[in-house]
């Protein structure tokens, strides 16, 4: 069984027996894992002004990272800026993750305003298309209707295989098949809005580069990272959130946890989406209370240690230890 076994030896990523223990429902906790009211009404409170700070600083992430590249100047820069932009293109989507929630302001206007035209449009993120097909994933995880499945079904999977999605992902393969899909959108009349509204968007950002007199910014630290280094970023992230996972209404089945690190925070999982499993728990926690949210999980004996990963390499090195042939 999973319990009696290190980390780096398990031959399945699907917890089973006394990893998984009955113990819910709680006086805090219903049987789902979902706060029981009086907690829950607390650890669901967001904290719209914080927000405001956060959605600045995402912003101030990207412009200081080609600012300072721009005025350095040296190819050393330009390419330590390309990769950066790939953790700074992460806290967008994380941002935007949390808005299709509509939970990143308690107005919804306010809310949907900004997870469009501030936060997703600029970045590439079709945000009402986005949350239309993100339902369906917390809906049934790995179901009929899971619309990320090719992201994390298969694993674990051959060394081979997974450094052949990293290369294709590198390389911009896999980022350029998006790029494709989402011009496609312009052929149909329901994707085309919010298309063209990203097209739109991506107006201001070409001009700052040519305002500065350099016409190929947006091209270079802007499209290009989000074509390469996000998309290792947005694999490597999806897969330690549901790699190898099963359909079951256990959440313990269908996502991981992974213990949290401030370099994992920094380059991979902003805004605390790397608590993943507590996320799916209660989706109508704010981004700021999903620690807490995990402490009532723990303390409860409900996440044990033998579900929890100690490091994302460690839970990486598992998704692609099937043998080859």
């Amino acid at each position: 069984m999973i319990t009696s076994m290190p980390v780096e030896s398990r031959t399945t990523v699907v917890p089973t027996g006394d990893a998984l223990p009955d113990v819910l429902p709680t006086e805090r906790l219903t049987a789902t894992g979902v706060p029981v009211p009086e907690i829950r009404a607390e650890l669901r409170r967001i904290a719209s002004y914080r927000n405001v700070g956060s959605v600045v600083l995402t912003w101030g992430q990207a412009f200081a990272t080609v600012g300072l590249a721009v005025w350095i100047g040296n190819p050393f820069a330009y390419a330590a800026a390309f990769v950066m932009m790939g953790p700074a293109q992460a806290r967008f989507a994380s941002l935007g993750h949390e808005a299709a929630h509509r939970l990143l302001f308690t107005n919804k206007r306010a809310n949907d305003f900004v997870g469009r035209w501030v936060i997703g449009y600029p970045s590439f993120f079709p945000f009402d298309l986005y949350r239309r097909v993100h339902f369906a994933h917390h809906k049934d995880e790995f179901g009929p209707n899971e619309p990320d499945l090719n992201l994390y079904n298969g694993y674990p999977i051959t060394r081979a295989s997974f450094w052949r999605k990293m290369r294709r992902d590198a390389f911009g393969n896999s980022g350029w098949k998006n790029l494709k899909g989402l011009l496609r959108g312009l052929r149909t009349s329901f994707a085309r809005p919010t298309v063209l509204k990203i097209l739109v968007m991506q107006l201001p950002l070409i001009a700052a580069g040519i305002a500065v007199g350099r016409w190929w910014l947006w091209l270079l630290l802007w499209l290009g990272p989000w074509l390469t280094v996000w998309r290792v970023i947005n694999r490597l992230r999806s897969i330690a959130e549901h790699g190898g996972m099963v359909r079951s209404k256990d959440r313990r089945l269908t996502t991981h946890h992974v213990r949290q690190s401030w370099l994992a925070r920094f380059w991979l999982v902003p805004f605390n989406i790397g608590w993943h499993l507590a996320h799916h728990v209660d989706i109508a926690i704010p981004w700021r209370n999903l620690p807490a949210l995990q402490v009532e999980l723990e303390a409860a004996g409900w996440v044990t240690e033998p579900i929890t990963w100690p490091s994302y390499p460690a839970l990486w090195r598992a998704l692609r230890a099937r043998p080859a042939g």
